[in-house]
C-alpha cells in the first residue's frame, strides 16, 4: 500500500526520490586536477554543505576505499600523521596481510591527541590490515641541527631509516602554514613565530614536515634542519605517494607538493580542488 502511493505520488511529481551517495566524486575536478598537476591519479569528493569536520571523515572514508584498492600482501606502506591520515585509518576495513610492512617515516610529534601521531597510525593501520609496524624513535623537531644529525646517525634510527627505500606506498597528509589549518601549530610543536619564519622563507606546506614553495622547492632554514625524518630525495622516489588533504586552505600547499614530487596522487575535496586550479590558472 505505502509503496504503491509513493509510486503515484513520484509519477505525478508530488514526490521526488533522490540518492545522495555520501561519497560522491566530481570527476570533471579530477581530470583537471590530474592533467594541470601531472599526477597518476585524483579523487574528489562532491563536499556540498558538510561542515570541514564532516567532509574530513568522508575525505577519510573516500581515501580508505583507494587504498584498500592498492594494498596488497609484501607491501610496504609509510605513513606521516595528522587528522586526515587519520580518518582514513579509521575507516579502512579488517585486512589480513600478513606480509604487510607499515613504517613511520618521521618522529613523533608527542601531541595531546595521540591517534593523529605516527606512531599511533602505523600501530592502527597494522592492526586494522595485519602485518608489523616500525617507528622511528625520535621526535620530529629536536634542539639543534647537531643533534639532528646525532640521531640520524644512532643504530636504532637507521634501522628504521633504512627501510625508507623500501615504501611502495606513502600515505601522507599535506600541511599548510596558514595559521587557521597548520597542523604543527594546533598540534603545538611550531609556535607562531616559528610558523611565520616558515611562511617568510615562501613556504606554503609541507608533506612529512618537509617544507615547499608553491614551486615545488623545498625550504632550507634552520628550523628545518632541525627536524628527524624523511628526506626530500627519498620521499620523491617511493613510487606511490598517496596525499590526503582538503579545504580551501590546503589549495596552495596540494600545489606545491604536486610540483615538488612530494605526492603522486591526491585525494581530495571540491573546495580545495577548485581553489588549487584557481591557484595554477592565476600563476
Amino acid at each position: 500500500m505505502v509503496s504503491r502511493l509513493l509510486t503515484e505520488a513520484r509519477d505525478q511529481n508530488v514526490v521526488e526520490v533522490r540518492v545522495n551517495h555520501p561519497l560522491a566524486r566530481r570527476r570533471e575536478l579530477e581530470q583537471a586536477l590530474q592533467s594541470m598537476l601531472g599526477l597518476k591519479a585524483v579523487r574528489v569528493l562532491a563536499r556540498g554543505t558538510l561542515s570541514y569536520a564532516q567532509m574530513l571523515r568522508r575525505l577519510g572514508a573516500m581515501a580508505a576505499r583507494w587504498v584498500e584498492e592498492l594494498v596488497h600482501d609484501s607491501l610496504t606502506i609509510g605513513v606521516s600523521w595528522g587528522s586526515a591520515v587519520g580518518e582514513m585509518v579509521n575507516a579502512l576495513r579488517q585486512g589480513s596481510y600478513t606480509n604487510l610492512q607499515i613504517v613511520t617515516m618521521l618522529g613523533s610529534l608527542s601531541t595531546p591527541d595521540p591517534d593523529i601521531d605516527g606512531p599511533e597510525q602505523a600501530r592502527r593501520l597494522a592492526r586494522t590490515l595485519g602485518g608489523r609496524y616500525s617507528t622511528l624513535p625520535a621526535p620530529l623537531l629536536v634542539d639543534s641541527e647537531v643533534t639532528r644529525n646525532s640521531l640520524i646517525n644512532d643504530p636504532k634510527v637507521q634501522r628504521i631509516t633504512a627501510q625508507f627505500q623500501e615504501i611502495e606506498l606513502a600515505l601522507v597528509g599535506v600541511g599548510t602554514v596558514e595559521a587557521e589549518r597548520a597542523s604543527l601549530l594546533r598540534a603545538g610543536y611550531l609556535t607562531e613565530a616559528q610558523l611565520e619564519e616558515l611562511h617568510q622563507s615562501g613556504a606554503v606546506g609541507d608533506v612529512c614536515a618537509v617544507h615547499f614553495d608553491i614551486q615545488g622547492h623545498p625550504i632550507d632554514t634552520p628550523l628545518t634542519r632541525r627536524i628527524v625524518g624523511i628526506s626530500p630525495e627519498q620521499l620523491k622516489r617511493i613510487p606511490m605517494k598517496l596525499g590526503i588533504a582538503g579545504g580551501q586552505y590546503k589549495a596552495q600547499a596540494i600545489v606545491g607538493a604536486s610540483r615538488a614530487g612530494f605526492i603522486n596522487m591526491l585525494a581530495t575535496d571540491e573546495v580545495a580542488a577548485a581553489k588549487a586550479l584557481e591557484v595554477m590558472v592565476n600563476g
